[in-house]
């Protein structure tokens, strides 16, 4: 069985920047945290019993909702573009 591989960074970013030389903004941010997060559920879905792995990407999420949070707390118009863009859930909304 072979896993998938991690998509590249730069490719992420360029992706979801809202400027040029921008690699931090909280869509860029989101945006990469969505993909190590699919990354580990695929690596998840074959080791079963990993839980070191299980235990990261639950901080990953963790991080990631908060970055949401933040984001409907500013701009509610860039939370909801990046979640249609991503094709995530949000409970930001609270």
């Amino acid at each position: 069985m072979s896993e998938t591989t991690m998509p590249n960074k730069g490719d992420v970013i360029a992706e979801y920047k809202t400027h040029d030389g921008d690699t931090g903004s909280p869509e860029v941010q989101v945006a990469l945290l969505t993909a190590r997060i699919k990354h580990l559920t695929e690596h998840l879905k074959i080791h079963k019993k990993d839980n070191t792995s299980r235990r990261g990407l639950l901080k990953l999420v963790g991080t990631r909702s908060k970055l949401l949070r933040y984001l409907w707390r500013k701009d509610p118009n860039r939370h909801d573009s990046v979640v249609a863009q991503l094709g995530i859930r949000s409970h930001a909304r609270k």
